[in-house]
Order: C-alpha cells, then structure tokens, then sequence
C-alpha cells in the first residue's frame, strides 16, 4: 500500500499539483448536467420518460460532437477548442434553466438540451492524453527513467479512471445537496459556474502546450483507428453508459416513490465510491493480467452483483446494493479506455478518447431514455424494478461481448 501511495506521489508530482486539481474539477460540471437535467425535468414536468429524453439528449448529442472536437483538439491544440467549449457549453447550462423554468415546451427543451450537449467538453479524455507527453517531458528532465514510462501510464490512467468516479461520485452528489438547498435550478447553474471557471482553465493550462499538435505527431503510416479492437472497446464503454442511464433513471424513480426526489443524485453517488476505491487499488494488479482479462472478470462480476436491483423496494436496499456493485465499475472501464490508449497511432490519440466518452454519453442516453420509459410502464409494469432490468440487460451483453472478444482484444496491435 505505502509503496502505491508513493508512486501515485511521484506520478501527481511529474504533472504539477495544479494539473491534477484542475483536470478533476473540469470534469465535474458534466457529470452534475445529466444528473441535474434528469432530475430538473422531473420536477418539472412529473414525467421520467420526458425526464429521461432531455437528459438523453443532453448526452447524444456530447457523444455526437466529442470525437469531432476530439479531432480539432489534435489538429490545431485542446487549448482553443476546450476554451470554446467551456464558455458555450456554461452558456446552454443557463439556458435549460431559463427555459425549464419559463415552462417551455419538451421539444423545445430537448433541442437546448442537445445543443448544449454537443458543446461540452470532455476533460477527463483529453486529460488522459496529456500524460504521455508530460511524462516524456520529465524523463528528458531526468525526474522518471525511460523504463518507468510505461508503468506510470498505467498508474496515470488508473488515477484518471478514479477521477471520473469521483466525479460521477461528486456530480450526482452536488446536485442532489444543491437541489435541496436551492433547487434543480440552482444546482444545474452551480455547474455552468464550474465549467466556465475550470474547464477554461484546464483549456490554458500550461500542460496543454505539450500535447503534439497536426504534422507534429511522428509518423503512423499503415495504423488504423478503426481496427476492430477499437470497435469492440468503442461498444464496451457504450453498454457502460447503458448502465450508468438506466441505474440513474431507476434510482431517481424509487427516490420518488419513496418521497424523497431529491436525493436521487446522493443515491446515485453510492455507486463511484466503490468504483472509485477500486480504481485506485488496480495499481497492485501486476502488469502481467491483461487488459481484456480484467474487462472479462470485470463484467461478470457486474452481472452478479446487479441482480438483486430486481428485488430492491426501498433506498436503504438500492443503496447497499450499488455500493458494493460499483466496485465492479472501474476495473472494467478503465481497462478499456487504457487499452485503446495503447493501440491508438498517437496521431488519432484525442480524437479516440473523446470518441469513447462520446460512445459512454451515447449509452447512457440509450439507458436514461429506456429505463425512463420502462418506468413509465411503455413496456409493462411501472416503478423502478423495469428501470433497473435495463441495467442488468446492459451487463449481460456486456459480459456476452467480452466472452465473445478475448481473442480480438488479447491480439490487438500495441502502437509503440
């Protein structure tokens, strides 16, 4: 344990105490909007399943626009693209406020949504993609040994994959403590403050001008971002979305029912804990078990461990069982992301990232929108326990798919 914390102390300490601070709370304001959206419209409107469209759509539409803003990122630099994007993207926050609160009608309100949703940074992503070249930056300044590279990207992307559960753990949280104190409102207002504050300020930071830009890149003739590999990864963290729409959808319904809406945010928080305690402990696993082996136990843990959300009745009982179930969470879409880190040509590294989270937003759209209407009853019974059959479904294909997988992921082409 003490020989992680110090390694984590040394990896912190290559990228500068601001970087790191800054890159996690850049994140947060995305992680609030969908939350605070869902649970916005919901008030506003009494209906999950125009709830979860809003929500859905803030989210395809970021899946939309991530990998083309991901693109203009490797091409002319993140720093003037995440700028645009945190100045438009805190705009449309304060937008869905004023229009919720002026009783729009849904579609209108769906298009705010998506628009504002397009322009969103992802930070998280492109953060990932600073930590090579700064770590290369500190090896020429002799602070890491070449052969220690490869170890602390590993660690880099462990810690980046703790710091979106934490913010999936913080977002929700917020919104659910805000949407007590001052409102939904007031809460998806508090995070068009963040975005502005630190997501501009993750756009200037001075590690953004490490990041290669265009022809800067070395050379990756005959390496293709497509590659199967890829494609298989893309849809992993897109039924991880699925999961994490259709838990949130199911837990703010039986918050409802339970005549505590407000909390649905708190409950929903539960589940980044055990994701991310467990993301910060994947520094122990040896190096020797590969990537598409922790997705493989990854998955089948999560379809056990979701199964009683189809007995749970109140929130004592949705609590305990998504804080044990997220422990499940990060060695899965860690692995993921981090593995596509390895087989992307550097030329195509944040145009890759963002795409993943783009395919993540996608499924959680996919899962918010489906479980918002399975509790609606379109498909049968009402209530919470349809909500949370979408859920388990998501996990079951996941697990199918990584079975099915093994051979392509253990066989993908590692760029050097």
């Amino acid at each position: 344990m003490s020989s992680a914390i110090a390694d984590y102390r040394r990896l912190w300490g290559a990228a500068g105490f601001s970087f790191v601070a800054v890159a996690f709370l850049g994140r947060i304001p995305l992680a609030m909007s969908q939350m605070g959206v869902l649970l916005l419209v919901a008030q506003s409107t009494g209906k999950y399943g125009i709830a979860g469209a809003t929500a859905g759509a803030l989210a395809v539409a970021s899946a939309i626009g991530s990998p083309f803003f991901g693109a203009a990122a490797d091409r002319v630099g993140q720093r003037p693209v995440v700028l645009t994007q945190s100045i438009l993207g805190s705009i449309g926050l304060v937008a869905i406020v004023v229009c919720s609160d002026r009783g729009v009608s849904s579609g209108a309100l769906i298009a705010v949504a998506a628009v504002t949703g397009l322009v969103m940074p992802q930070v998280g992503p492109l953060a990932r993609v600073r930590w090579r070249p700064v770590l290369a930056k500190r090896v020429d300044e002799g602070r890491i040994r070449q052969s220690e590279v490869n170890r602390f990207v590993d660690l880099a992307f462990s810690y980046e994959g703790a710091g979106d559960e934490a913010s999936f753990v913080l977002g929700p949280a917020l919104v659910g403590i805000l949407g007590v104190l001052v409102g939904a409102d007031g809460a998806l207002l508090a995070a068009a403050v963040l975005l502005l504050v630190f997501g501009s300020w993750f756009a200037v930071h001075r590690t953004a001008a490490l990041v290669p830009r265009g022809s800067e890149h070395a050379p990756t003739h005959g390496v293709k971002l497509w590659t199967a590999a890829f494609i298989v990864l893309a849809f992993a963290v897109y039924l991880m979305g699925t999961f994490f729409g259709s838990i949130q959808a199911g837990s703010t319904v039986l918050a409802t029912q339970q005549g505590h809406p407000d909390v649905a945010g708190l409950i929903h928080a539960v589940l980044g804990v055990g994701s991310m305690i467990a993301a910060l402990s994947l520094a122990a696993v040896p190096v020797s078990v590969l990537y598409a082996t922790r997705m493989l136990w990854a998955s089948g843990a999560m379809v056990a461990l979701s199964l009683p959300l189809l007995l749970v009745q109140t929130i004592p009982q949705v609590v305990a069982v998504i804080a044990v179930l997220g422990f499940a969470v990060a060695p899965y879409l860690i692995s993921a992301f981090a593995l596509a880190g390895l087989i992307v040509p550097p030329a195509r590294i944040g145009t890759a990232m963002t795409f993943m989270a783009g395919a993540t937003g996608l499924g959680y759209a996919t899962g918010a929108s489906l479980a918002g209407r399975a509790a609606d009853g379109a498909f049968g019974p009402s209530g919470p326990t349809p909500a949370f059959a979408v859920t388990i479904g998501a996990m079951v294909v996941a697990f199918v798919v990584s079975v099915a997988t093994q051979r392509i992921l253990r066989n993908a082409r590692i760029v050097s």
